[in-house]
C-alpha cells in the first residue's frame, strides 16, 4: 500500500480500524468466519478477526447472550490525536474513562444512539488509492481453473461496516463533525454512506435508519469479481448457502455477496468498490429507494434491512 497521506489542514479519522460485537457462541462464529476466510485468532475471552496480510486485527467478537454491537472503533494519525481530544471538549463529548477495551490507546466516548466509539492511534487501513481489479487473461489461454483447483479466498482487507442506528440525520451530522467523516450519498433519511478525508472507499462507514443500534454487515474487500463469486461457492459448500448475491451495487458500484451468519447479519465479499482520492469533493446526493440498492442480482431477502437485534 502506497504511503498514507495526512491534511494538516482536515481533521478526521482515516479508517475504520476495527468493529466489536458479540455472539452467543464462539464457536459457532470462529467456523462461520475461518469459512469465509479470515484468520481467527483467540484474543483473551473472545475472537479476532484478521484479514489476510492485515497486521492488525479487523473485527473483535465477544460473548454474549445475545449477538450484539459493542463498538466502532477508528484510526487517527497520531498527530491528530490532541486535535480529536480538544474537538470533543469543545464540542461537550464526554469522554469514557477507563477505556471499556484492554489495551486501547484510543479515546472512547458515546454517540448520540449511544454506541460505543473508539479513537485510537494505528496505521492507516483504508487505501490511498483504488486497488487495480485483477488483470484478464490474455489470449491462447484458460481464464479459469477447474472447479477442483479453484483456490480459496482469503479477503485482503476490512472495507466497511454497515450499522443501524437511531435518527439517522442527527448521526450523520454528529459523524461528521466529531469524525469528520463525509457523507458520500444518502437515500432519504433512511440509509447514508460516509467517507474519509484522507483516501478512502465511497464508504468505511454505512448508516440504516432504525429504532435501535444493530450490526447489519461487515464488508470484506476481495481481489475481483471473481472472487465474489468464488467466495460464495466457497461458503455454500460449508453450509452457509443463505445470503443475497451475486449483485452489482448502485452507491459504490461495488460486486457483492452477502452471507448470513448464524444471527441474521452478514457478512459481505465486496469488489471494485468506488474510490475517493484524499482532499477530493464528492458532491453528495439523495437518491430515490431503486436507485440506491442495485443495479443488478436477485431479489434480496425480505428481512435484508431487519435489525435482528430488537428483541
Amino acid at each position: 500500500m502506497n504511503e498514507a497521506v495526512r491534511s494538516e489542514r482536515i481533521l478526521g479519522v482515516h479508517s475504520i480500524d476495527h468493529v466489536g460485537f458479540s455472539v452467543p457462541d464462539l464457536s459457532v462464529a470462529e467456523r462461520f468466519y475461518k469459512s469465509f476466510g479470515l484468520d481467527v485468532r483467540s484474543e483473551g475471552a473472545g475472537l479476532g478477526l484478521y484479514a489476510s496480510g492485515q497486521p492488525t486485527r479487523s473485527a473483535s467478537i465477544g460473548e454474549a447472550k445475545q449477538k450484539q454491537l459493542s463498538y466502532l472503533s477508528f484510526g487517527i494519525f497520531e498527530a491528530d490525536a490532541p486535535r480529536f481530544r480538544d474537538r470533543l471538549s469543545r464540542l461537550g463529548v464526554p469522554l469514557i474513562s477507563p477505556a471499556p477495551v484492554a489495551g486501547s490507546n484510543g479515546l472512547w466516548f458515546r454517540d448520540p444512539a449511544g454506541l460505543l466509539i473508539e479513537l485510537r492511534v494505528s496505521e492507516k487501513s483504508s487505501p490511498n488509492r483504488k486497488p487495480r481489479a485483477a488483470p484478464a487473461p490474455g489470449e491462447n489461454v484458460r481464464g479459469a481453473p477447474s472447479r477442483s483447483g479453484a483456490p480459496l479466498v482469503h479477503p485482503r482487507r476490512l472495507s466497511h461496516a454497515m450499522i443501524f442506528t437511531v435518527d439517522l440525520k442527527r448521526i450523520i451530522a454528529f459523524y461528521s463533525d466529531v469524525l469528520g467523516l463525509r457523507l458520500t450519498d444518502r437515500s432519504g433519511y433512511n440509509v447514508g454512506f460516509m467517507h474519509g478525508v484522507h483516501g478512502s472507499d465511497h464508504h468505511m462507514l454505512g448508516l440504516v435508519n432504525s429504532t435501535a443500534i444493530g450490526l447489519h454487515h461487515t464488508s470484506w474487500e476481495v481481489d475481483s469479481f471473481n472472487e465474489v463469486g468464488l467466495g460464495a461457492m466457497q461458503m455454500a459448500g460449508r453450509g452457509f448457502a443463505d445470503g443475497w448475491g451475486v449483485g452489482r451495487h448502485v452507491l459504490g458500484s461495488n460486486y457483492f455477496h452477502y452471507v448470513r451468519d448464524p444471527w441474521s447479519s452478514f457478512a459481505e465479499y465486496s469488489a471494485e468498490i468506488d474510490f475517493i482520492p484524499p482532499g477530493a469533493i464528492w458532491e453528495a446526493g439523495d437518491h430515490p429507494p431503486e436507485d440506491s440498492f442495485y443495479v443488478w442480482g436477485p431479489e434480496p431477502p425480505s428481512d435484508f434491512t431487519v435489525n435482528h437485534e430488537i428483541k
